[in-house]
C-alpha cells in the first residue's frame, strides 16, 4: 500500500523549490484574499472582549482547517496528493520573498539612499520608518528577517511536516491573524487576544527549531547558542527573541534597543554582545535566512520519512492473525 507521507514529503519538497524560483505572486496572494475576507468578517464580529476575539480566530482558523482536509479528501493518488501539497506549500511559505526584501534594503543602505529603505522597510515589520536613520534601519531590517525566518519558513514548512495541507494553512491563517489584529494597542488588546497566543502557541517549537538551525548554518555556532541562552528570555515575545539573539550570536552584532512602532515606543532588552549592525551585516543575515529555509526544509522533509518508516516498522512487528 502506498503510504500518505510519500506525497506528503515530496510537497513540502516541492513547493519549497516553487517558492525559491517564484517567490510570494505579486497578485492574487491566497494569504492577501484571506486576509481580505478575515477584514470583512471582524467587521461584523468585532466587540472590545476577548470572547468575540476567540469566536473570530476560531471561525476563521476552524474554516481553514476543514478546507485542507478536504483538500486532502478530493486529492485521489500519490501524484495528485503530492501536487495539492506542494501548492499549499508554496502558498503558505514566505522565505524568498523576506530574503530578497532584506537584500534590496541591504543594497538601498549600501548606496546611502535612506528615502527608499524607509519607503521598503514596511515590507519586512511595523515600525515607524520616519524615525529611523540608516542605522536604525539596518537594525530594523535584520531583526525582521530574523523573526520572519521562523514565522515565514521554518514554522509551515514543519507544521506541514506533522499536520500536512491543514497544518500549513491553519499555521499561516493564524500567523496572519497575529499580525492583523494581536496588537497590544485599544482597539486589538482583548480582541486579539486569542490570536496572539495562539500565535504564539504554534511557533513555540518552530522558533526553537529555527534556533537550533542558525547554529547548524552559520560559521559561530557556539556564540549562536551563548547569545539565545543568555538573551532570548528577555524578549517580550517567547519565539521572536530565539530567532533574533541567535541570529545575533551567528553574526556578531548586536539587537534590541529603542523601537519605534505607529502607536509606541518600546525599549527592546539587547541581544547579542557585538556592535550594532551595518548593512554588510544585513547581507550576512540574508545569506543565512536562505540556509536556515534550506536546512529546515530538509528537517520537514525528513520528518515526514521518518514516519512513513516508523509506521513501516511497526506493521512488521505487527502479529499476523
Amino acid at each position: 500500500m502506498f503510504d500518505r507521507s510519500a506525497p506528503r514529503a515530496a510537497g513540502l519538497a516541492l513547493g519549497y523549490l516553487a517558492d525559491v524560483c517564484w517567490a510570494d505572486p505579486r497578485r492574487g496572494h491566497p494569504v492577501a484574499l484571506f486576509g481580505t475576507a478575515a477584514a470583512a468578517l471582524e467587521r461584523r464580529t468585532y466587540r472590545d472582549n476577548r470572547p468575540a476575539g476567540a469566536g473570530h480566530t476560531a471561525a476563521l482558523l476552524l474554516g481553514l482547517g476543514a478546507l485542507g482536509i478536504g483538500l486532502e479528501r478530493v486529492a485521489r493518488g500519490p501524484v495528485a496528493k503530492t501536487l495539492v501539497t506542494a501548492a499549499a506549500t508554496y502558498t503558505v511559505l514566505g522565505g524568498t520573498s523576506l530574503a530578497r526584501t532584506g537584500a534590496d534594503m541591504a543594497a538601498r543602505l549600501e548606496r546611502d539612499d535612506v528615502a527608499a529603505a524607509r519607503e521598503l522597510l514596511p515590507s519586512l515589520c511595523g515600525r515607524d520608518p520616519s524615525a529611523l536613520d540608516a542605522d536604525g534601519l539596518a537594525r530594523a531590517a535584520l531583526e525582521s528577517v530574523a523573526e520572519n525566518t521562523s514565522d515565514a519558513q521554518v514554522a509551515p514548512i514543519l507544521w506541514g511536516a506533522v499536520a500536512g495541507v491543514p497544518g500549513l494553512l491553519v499555521y499561516r491563517g493564524a500567523n496572519t491573524l497575529d499580525a492583523m489584529i494581536g496588537h497590544l494597542n485599544p482597539r486589538y488588546t482583548r480582541f486579539g487576544w486569542a490570536a496572539a497566543r495562539f500565535d504564539d502557541v504554534l511557533n513555540y517549537l518552530p522558533a526553537r527549531v529555527t534556533g537550533l538551525c542558525v547554529m547548524a548554518a552559520s560559521r559561530r555556532p557556539a556564540a549562536a547558542w551563548r547569545a539565545w541562552r543568555a538573551d532570548a528570555h528577555k524578549h517580550p515575545s517567547p519565539n521572536a527573541g530565539v530567532a533574533e539573539a541567535s541570529f545575533a550570536g551567528a553574526l556578531g552584532v548586536r539587537l534590541g534597543g529603542a523601537t519605534q512602532y505607529a502607536h509606541r515606543l518600546e525599549m527592546r532588552p539587547t541581544l547579542g554582545t557585538g556592535p550594532a549592525p551595518v548593512p554588510a551585516d544585513l547581507r550576512r543575515a540574508v545569506g543565512l535566512t536562505r540556509r536556515v529555509q534550506a536546512l529546515a526544509t530538509v528537517v520537514a522533509v525528513g520528518l515526514s520519512g521518518a514516519g512513513r518508516s516508523g509506521r513501516r516498522a511497526s506493521a512488521r512487528s505487527s502479529p499476523r492473525r
